[in-house]
């Protein structure tokens, strides 16, 4: 969870730094990141995944894919706003 979340705010810096052409990948990022904690999510809810996983039917990671979807999300956010922001210049 810590990697996905340096990933995270590793591309914010990324963008904030380097601000031309940068919106778009970094939606792709966010909408990675969203997925895999959807995936880590439902895991934990006993949803999706093999019966064996250690995330299969485990609380902890119904919090943890939830805090990594908000991650991703808000990395959605940042790279939309960054390229409506680039549009109007």
């Amino acid at each position: 969870m810590i990697i996905i979340i340096g990933v995270a705010i590793a591309a914010i810096a990324i963008a904030y730094f380097y601000k031309r052409k940068i919106g778009i990948p970094l939606i792709g990022i966010g909408a990675v990141i969203a997925a895999f904690g959807v995936i880590f999510f439902l895991q934990g809810n006993s949803i999706v995944g093999p019966h064996s996983s250690f995330m299969y039917s485990n609380p902890k990671w119904i919090v943890n894919g939830g805090v990594i979807a908000a991650a991703g999300v808000g990395l959605i956010a940042f790279g939309v706003g960054i390229s409506l922001r680039r549009l109007r210049s």
